[in-house]
């Protein structure tokens, strides 16, 4: 791009067509942001989703605070802390996308054809966060530290991108749907842990504290993003939301089998790491209660 840039005002002549592009492009950015945010006026509850997504990654980088100061966890944080994280999603996954999921299914005209949609898609959620494991590669914060050689920090940023995209995506369609119950709360204080692995990883790979952390925040704003399809999918689904909350339970139980428990569970932290993923659990039902 800074090529094709250089390119054209290497000659005057066509400096008029970048411009025209820029100008071009600009109005249609603003094209359609009027149209997102009457959209949005139009549907409160999409709009809800939104900020509520948005709300939940902005945690990551509260959470990335501390690095300023204490740097790294300690190592024996690190089990009950990623424990927490998993138990918290685990029980988000239920309360707040699997049983309204199932309340919508009962009480539909066709209970049995409904469940078994519901039941595909949220294979089909789960199979799609292993499809794009294997398709996008990155490396896992967690294993940094027993690495011999450091991974790129770009990987990295692509695992937690992994990460985070299905909570965005969770959140959205709860918040959206009206089945929050306590799920955007319960996952921003997740991230607040999260964010500071997040923003310690990122420094034991060179970064400056200052930097560590503004990484944290910027991977913590792709849940907006999974929650704007979030939004889009429960605001379209209509009879067939219990799809929609099914696949993003999908997604997020993928999350908590594939990275969190394991990462909590290594050799010799098994015991914390439970009692973290209990305590997480403990947490989201309270949340749940209450909301």
């Amino acid at each position: 791009m800074t090529q094709l840039v250089i390119h054209h005002y290497a000659k005057p002549t066509a400096r008029r067509h970048l411009w025209a592009g820029m100008i071009m492009s600009i109005v249609a950015a603003a094209f359609v942001v009027d149209l997102a945010t009457a959209w949005l006026a139009a549907n409160p509850m999409a709009a809800q989703g939104l900020q509520a997504s948005l709300l939940a990654g902005l945690a990551t980088g509260i959470g990335a605070i501390p690095v300023l100061f204490m740097r790294r966890p300690a190592e024996r944080l690190m089990a009950p802390m990623l424990g927490l994280a998993g138990g918290m999603m685990l029980a988000a996954s239920l309360f707040s996308l699997l049983v309204p999921a199932l309340q919508h299914v009962a009480a539909s005209p066709a209970p049995w054809a409904l469940g078994i949609l519901t039941a595909a898609a949220l294979l089909a959620g789960s199979q799609f966060m292993q499809q794009m494991d294997r398709q996008w590669p990155h490396h896992h914060v967690e294993s940094i530290e027993t690495d011999q050689m450091l991974p790129r920090v770009s990987l990295v940023v692509a695992a937690i991108a992994l990460h985070n995209l299905p909570e965005g995506l969770a959140v959205g369609v709860a918040a959206a749907s009206g089945a929050d119950h306590g799920m955007t709360l319960g996952i921003a204080l997740q991230n607040i842990p999260e964010g500071w692995i997040v923003a310690s990883a990122m420094v034991a790979l060179g970064a400056a504290p200052l930097r560590a952390a503004l990484i944290a925040l910027g991977t913590g704003l792709v849940e907006p993003v999974g929650g704007f399809i979030g939004v889009i999918a429960s605001s379209l689904a209509g009879p067939a939301l219990p799809l929609a909350l099914a696949a993003a339970a999908g997604a997020m139980l993928w999350v908590v089998s594939h990275e969190l428990i394991p990462a909590s569970h290594k050799a010799g932290r098994e015991a914390a790491g439970t009692a973290g993923l209990a305590s997480g659990f403990a947490i989201m039902t309270l949340l749940a209660a209450l909301a």
